[in-house]
């Protein structure tokens, strides 16, 4: 007897029971140990998750590919290593302490222990160090819950020795290929975080639609009276920094003449946004000159009373406040929109930057790192520049107001703006000095006629060595290859993260990268005592001190810390420790690391990943191998809202992982993942869930209680299926069509799970169990049951319905694996789904005629209701004949007439040469034998009826009454045998009690 099936089933809380089951025996255990012993292996790669908070529904999309690609492959005798990733360094972290403790800067951090700084940094890591290890925690559990079978006493921390370690023999690498060096350069900087922001880092998601207030300026000519440059900027703090105006030389700009001030002024603006900007005033056009003829003319500012201001002039007098041709390259002027003259400020933003530095233009340093303005700006000193930025317009307005010369007009702008990744401030430009690695620098040392000489060239060359899924992920790789900036790995005035190992000597500029922690303390000449015994994190790796090798002087190592795609990008090394000598293979004898290198798959969501944790793999792969990490990578899109938004908890569409885990279930979750296309970004909610869970697990739960309870009502088992000798099977055409059917998806799903293809397999299984109970189980119902005398016909179904379940719940566990273990040891009686082998298609069970005329039959019953529903006929009401006209079915085809019959309620079949298209055609006219057995049909529909509200076992017997008035003459022995009606007699209205 196998286990009664709960007809009401709550998927959270079978899964809850399962996953006991699983702790109880050892399951996970037992499946992670499997392959042991094999030859064969699958490495795969897991994207370490950022341990900073619990996990949300967005979260589970990718842990559910992880996971079921790591099942099939042990399913199918693969051995693994099953490591989970945390990534735990860098300013996510930094910020959730730093909220938890309620401070907001670096001097709060620098004084938790007040007036020792060193005690201050300590004391933060460390609360650094104990956020990650209590979220990875939480975090575990929660994979766990979603069914994520890994290896969670081994999970790598990027914050690992190491990890840690090894980014130092990659920096140490790049170092002796001449590839690290300090670039002064505008960067996008975080004035909360107090640091730059990478080109890695500023992701489209990060980049907000504000409004902000922008300025058309009037910029004086030097030697033309009432002559001005009409400059316009959506960043009015910048303009105290202004340098230059820059001008398309090949563009035509046009002097207007016009008394808008209240006096009659001229103004140079671009020709095609004259009628734009003067659409509201009278105009004279006076003259038209290309751009080139206005380079090199001097005009006013009104900042240049200012300390810092007057200093830049003074000591660049030839090319302060002039016009200056832009190269289109490096800064691209529009005709559409504001005036074709582009304020230039040389310290406050990147394209200024390079043009600056192209035409050496001079630079006005203009905010400190938390965006207040430096000394040298008068009353603007120690404000804030992007809290406060109507000072610059209230003082420009006052200004204009007496004197007439310096606004033109004031209005707010829309447009996107980025802000900080993790904090979400607001950006601004600054000059500062970070480090680099080179992308574009010939690799030193290599011999001559060597191809692929620079890193970029040579990470082309490795992103095309990796299969991309879908194909347009190598187009976006390439594309950010071929277009990004050197990479900035440094990260000013931060605490938590990898301690960049370059040693600069204050004395001579001369600086070298140190490669391992064995190097620093055989360089060490002070400061080794204080650090040994620590993670490689401050404060106490900035105690040790070298010795200069240029000139002899004592020297600190750089304070910044890396940037966090360092740590993420070198998991292909760090992760592969030999267990045999508990030693990173990578650095040691790389016998263990070859055996995994380079990973055979990795997932995560394409959006940000193109230009952070796939490039960061693929530079430090390549610097390090000139090989790729991983050989095939799936990416998937997002997980928004039911409404199409991202979701937001201010919003209200935003749904964290437990919540939905315990009111939908995880496997209802998963099946939403592995369904989904990963081009297309997933609405995730409630409803969506539901109608997933109605279309697939509570079909297939059904199925799987139909086939339970009528074995147990018929006494059939296992034991029978198994033990050949005593079972006869004589299968039917609709059983041989299901066997056909279920052997070619088996193999239909293997090949795309090799392919790494989820979503077509999962929606091929979808179709199955849609056939499965729609046809098969439902053409079926009459073969079982208390009042069946065909053993044989009984035997053949459950032996049937018994091999697709047990074979689809093996299909189905990686991508279910509650549903698919309930199921299994229910009917196997082993231990679990997932210790036993991946199933194998029978290919002599694979008939494609049998399935194309099923198809025929499937479309006959669908053609002929469709007839009946039009003239208003129920399917009860049986009808004398159906005349078909198809080329596929011959009349000897007795099975399948049969099914026509059965389905459709109709006494005979005719079927004729096809036409074109396959037509049927009823005949509807009904005679009284077929009205009175349409009135026993419903008869029995009323009594089943009454049985259910009864409470009726299906294997009860009960007592029927039914109106003498149209008493079912002659089909009294169908009524009682379809009702299990013990007792029928007539009486004046229909009733039925129990026996």
């Amino acid at each position: 007897m196998f286990k009664n099936v709960n007809t009401k089933v709550s998927f959270p809380e079978l899964e809850k029971s399962i996953y006991e089951y699983w702790i109880k025996n050892g399951v996970i255990e037992k499946y992670l140990r499997r392959n042991d012993g094999s030859k064969k292996r699958f490495s795969f790669i897991d994207g370490p998750i950022t341990a900073n908070n619990p996990m949300g529904v967005h979260h589970a999309w990718g842990r559910t590919y992880k996971d079921l690609w790591q099942k099939f492959f042990n399913m199918r005798g693969y051995k693994e290593r099953f490591q989970n990733g945390f990534d735990c360094q860098g300013l996510w972290i930094e910020v959730e302490v730093e909220k938890e403790l309620g401070i907001r800067n670096k001097r709060d951090i620098e004084n938790l222990v007040p007036g020792d700084k060193k005690a201050s940094v300590a004391k933060f890591v460390e609360l650094c160090k104990e956020r990650v290890k209590r979220f990875s925690k939480i975090q575990s559990e929660q994979s766990q819950k979603l069914g994520y079978f890994m290896n969670w006493n081994n999970s790598y921390f990027t914050m690992s020795d190491e990890n840690n370690y090894m980014i130092w023999h990659f920096l140490r690498t790049c170092f002796d290929k001449g590839w690290v060096y300090k670039g002064r350069e505008s960067v996008p900087w975080c004035p909360r975080c107090e640091t730059a922001i990478s080109q890695h880092e500023m992701l489209t998601e990060d980049y907000k639609e504000l409004t902000h207030e922008s300025v058309i300026m009037k910029f004086p000519l030097a030697d033309a009276k009432d002559e001005f440059l009409l400059v316009w900027t959506t960043t009015p703090w910048t303009i105290i920094a202004n340098i230059a105006v820059a001008v398309d030389t090949e563009s035509d700009y046009t002097l207007v003449s016009s008394d808008i001030s209240g006096r009659e002024q001229k103004y140079w603006l671009a020709s095609t946004l004259v009628d734009q900007i003067f659409k509201d005033f009278g105009k004279k056009i006076v003259k038209t000159v290309r751009g080139k003829e206005l380079v090199g003319l001097r005009y006013q500012s009104a900042f240049d009373g200012l300390q810092a201001v007057e200093k830049a002039r003074d000591e660049n007098p030839e090319k302060f406040h002039t016009v200056i041709p832009t190269d289109p390259l490096l800064m691209p002027i529009s005709m559409s929109e504001g005036t074709g003259m582009v304020h230039t400020a040389v310290s406050a933003g990147e394209e200024d930057f390079k043009l600056g530095k192209k035409l050496g233009l001079p630079m006005i340093p203009v905010i400190a790192d938390n965006a207040d303005y430096i000394g040298g700006f008068g009353e603007f000193s120690g404000k804030n520049a992007k809290k406060n930025p109507g000072i610059i317009l209230d003082y420009l307005k006052k200004r204009e107001e007496k004197e007439g010369k310096w606004v033109f007009r004031i209005f707010p702008y829309k447009h996107r703006y980025p802000a900080c990744w993790r904090c979400k401030t607001e950006l601004v430009w600054k000059v500062a000095d970070e480090w680099y690695i080179s992308m574009d620098k010939e690799e030193k040392g290599l011999k001559k006629g060597a191809k692929d000489r620079t890193l970029r060239q040579q990470m082309i060359k490795t992103a095309k060595m990796i299969r991309w899924i879908p194909d347009f992920g190598l187009e976006r790789e390439l594309d950010w290859l071929q277009n990004m900036h050197d990479w900035l790995i440094s990260k000013k005035n931060r605490y938590w993260g990898l301690a960049l190992p370059i040693y600069e000597c204050s004395n001579c500029g001369y600086f070298t990268v140190i490669g391992s922690k064995e190097e620093l303390k055989e360089k060490a000449i002070e400061g080794w005592e204080d650090f040994e015994g620590h993670s490689p994190h401050k404060p106490y790796i900035d105690s040790v001190k070298i010795k200069c090798d240029k000139c002899g002087k004592n020297v600190s190592r750089l304070d910044d810390v890396g940037n966090v795609w360092l740590d993420a990008g070198i998991v292909p090394f760090s992760t592969l420790i030999d267990p045999k000598s508990n030693k990173l293979s990578y650095t040691s004898d790389k016998k263990y690391w070859r055996e995994w290198f380079p990973a055979d798959f990795i997932t995560e969501s394409f959006p940000g990943q193109f230009k952070n944790w796939f490039y960061s793999m693929i530079a430090m792969s390549t610097v390090l191998e000139k090989k790729n990490p991983f050989c095939s990578v799936l990416g998937y899109a997002s997980v928004l809202g039911e409404d199409g938004r991202p979701m937001h908890k201010s919003w209200g569409n935003a749904i964290e992982f437990n919540e939905a885990a315990g009111k939908i279930g995880v496997d209802v979750m998963r099946w939403m993942y592995v369904t989904q296309k990963p081009t297309m970004n997933l609405l995730f909610g409630y409803r969506t869930a539901d109608e997933t869970r109605r279309r697939f697990h509570l079909l297939l739960w059904n199925i799987y209680n139909f086939f339970i309870t009528y074995a147990n009502i018929d006494g059939w088992t296992s034991k029978e299926h198994n033990n050949a000798s005593r079972v006869k099977v004589n299968y039917t055409v609709l059983d041989l069509w299901i066997l056909s059917r279920l052997n070619r998806l088996v193999k239909a799903v293997t090949k795309n799970l090799i392919n790494f293809d989820a979503s077509t397999g999962a929606i091929l299984m979808e179709d199955f169990i849609s056939d499965l109970s729609l046809w098969y189980i439902r053409r079926s119902r009459s073969r079982v049951g208390k009042g069946v005398t065909s053993l044989d016909d009984k035997n053949s179904f459950y032996t049937v319905t018994y091999n697709i379940l047990s074979i689809f719940s093996r299909l189905l566990a990686p991508f279910n694996p509650y549903l698919s273990e309930s199921i299994y040891i229910n009917i196997t009686d082993e231990l679990s789904v997932h210790l036993s082998d991946w199933p194998q298609p029978d290919a002599s069970l694979i008939s494609d005629k049998l399935e194309k005329k099923m198809a025929e039959v499937r479309s006959i019953v669908e053609l002929g209701h469709a007839q009946r529903k039009a003239q208003n006929i129920k399917v009860r009401q049986p009808l004398r004949l159906i005349t078909v006209y198809t080329d596929l079915l011959m009349t000897d085809d007795s099975e399948f007439v049969s099914l026509i019959k059965d389905e459709l309620n109709i006494k005979s079949v005719e079927i004729k040469p096809g036409k074109e298209n396959l037509l049927v055609e009823l005949d509807t006219k009904i005679s009284q034998d077929l009205l009175l057995e349409g009135q026993a049909r419903e008869f029995v529909r009323q009594i089943q009826i009454k049985r259910k509200e009864l409470g009726c076992s299906l294997t009860e017997e009960v007592k029927v009454t039914l109106p003498d008035k149209n008493f079912p003459d002659g089909f009294e022995e169908y009524i009682k045998k379809e009702t299990l009606a013990g007792e029928l007699k007539r009486g004046t209205v229909l009733s039925v009690e129990k026996l």
